[in-house]
């Protein structure tokens, strides 16, 4: 089962591969004639449900083999949430009917099933703190709600490709450009991890803990930074030049900053290729998109995704963490960052209802609070450590 598990993933990870360059063709010649959908649009949209169908069955199969719900750790929880922001899309077009936010949702989601391979993918049982189906109905509930806000981000982008000027410098082309520099860093980062992967790079380190007790901390990136203490056992492997104090992962936080490292030189080498910015490149690709429907698709994702991410991470999870450790709340800071972006998500709709922050603006905001889920997503889960540390 777990077998059939991974080559449902795999399939579902070309469909959405080869629907990116459908919709890709969509885009590049008219999307509709006399208001019907293209042939175009018509296949890649059929390739992306057969994508979704397969994500669906892949999430099934390994729920089956494991035995609980397949979000318990970090490539398990990616997965689903990629699978959650495609069957979102598919939603949303068939409300709308527009071609391009396929052309941007679905390498989302391929950079995300992407990034999730980098992290161990067999199926582990749980630890004691997760056996509840509470994991279930509180995880996979805020992921389905993440998803959505994540169309509000895609949207944005995509009215901002449009409506930003790229002729001339200025503070909304290097934010912009620094929302490509991300993406870069993401795709940096699985070639990284893959390339150290395939020369099957290892290295021990004998540290002290948060609790003061001795453990063994594996790395699988040449280490910049060391755990705490920590006492390298790996013959002819590199030494750490720094120790970082107990409470952050020396390991995880060491996989950011390679990241982000290897990420400024593929963005320099883009750059270097190109010779203009990575978003200016992108830009023919939205030159007949109506910013009014971006607008509008933006603010629903928004309206539709709040309620279903305040019910799962906020309202499922404090009845959870009552029935596990007898207390609704205790600043972890997980429980923190949810808080944040709840917190964000409100300020974004009173600003957008009260204050009439439209088109740009919420745009901009839409982007932004996707940036705050996925640093929840990544920093938190990998840096801090806490609670959720299993994550």
């Amino acid at each position: 089962m777990a077998e059939i598990s991974s080559t449902l993933l795999y399939i579902a990870f070309i469909a959405y591969l080869v629907g990116t360059f459908l919709f890709g063709g969509t885009v590049r010649n008219n999307r509709r004639k006399n208001g019907k959908l293209s042939k175009w649009t018509i296949v890649a949209m059929a390739v992306t449900i057969i994508g979704l169908a397969s994500h669906i069955g892949y999430f099934t199969t390994r729920w089956i083999a494991s035995g609980h719900a397949p979000v318990s750790n970090l490539f398990e929880f990616a997965t689903a949430f990629a699978m959650m922001l495609v069957l979102a899309f598919v939603v949303l077009f068939f409300i709308y009917k527009t071609a391009v936010l396929g052309l941007f949702t679905l390498p989302t989601a391929l950079l995300l099933i992407a990034y999730a391979s980098m992290f161990p993918t067999d199926i582990s049982p749980l630890i004691p703190a997760l056996q509840s189906d509470w994991l279930a109905i509180h995880v996979t509930t805020a992921a389905l709600g993440q998803a959505i806000l994540a169309i509000s981000a895609v949207a944005g982008i995509i009215y901002l490709l449009k409506a930003v000027d790229q002729s001339k410098n200025s503070r909304k082309t290097f934010f912009l450009e620094l929302i490509m520099y991300f993406v870069v860093t993401t795709i940096a980062f699985i070639i990284i991890t893959a390339s150290f992967r395939a020369v099957d790079y290892q290295a021990e380190y004998k540290w002290i803990d948060k609790n003061d007790a001795e453990a063994m901390m594996e790395y699988h990136l040449p280490a910049l930074i060391g755990p705490h203490k920590g006492e390298l056992l790996t013959k002819d492997k590199m030494e750490a030049f720094v120790e970082v104090p107990a409470i952050i992962s020396a390991r995880k936080l060491n996989t950011v900053i390679w990241s982000f490292a290897s990420g400024l030189l593929l963005y320099g080498i883009i750059r270097l290729i190109i010779r203009k910015r990575v978003s200016a490149l992108l830009q023919p690709f939205v030159k007949n998109v109506n910013l009014d429907l971006m607008d509008e698709i933006g603010y629903r994702s928004v309206t539709i995704g709040f309620p279903i991410f305040t019910l799962g991470a906020l309202i499922f999870a404090m009845i959870w963490a009552q029935i596990a450790w007898t207390r609704f709340w205790a600043w972890d800071p997980k429980e923190v960052w949810a808080l944040i972006t709840w917190l964000f998500y409100a300020a974004y709709l009173h600003l957008r209802l009260s204050k009439g922050w439209h088109g740009e603006k919420s745009a901009w905001l839409g982007v932004v609070g996707y940036a705050i889920i996925m640093f929840n997503f990544i920093f938190v889960n990998l840096v801090i450590a806490g609670l959720h540390s299993y994550a």
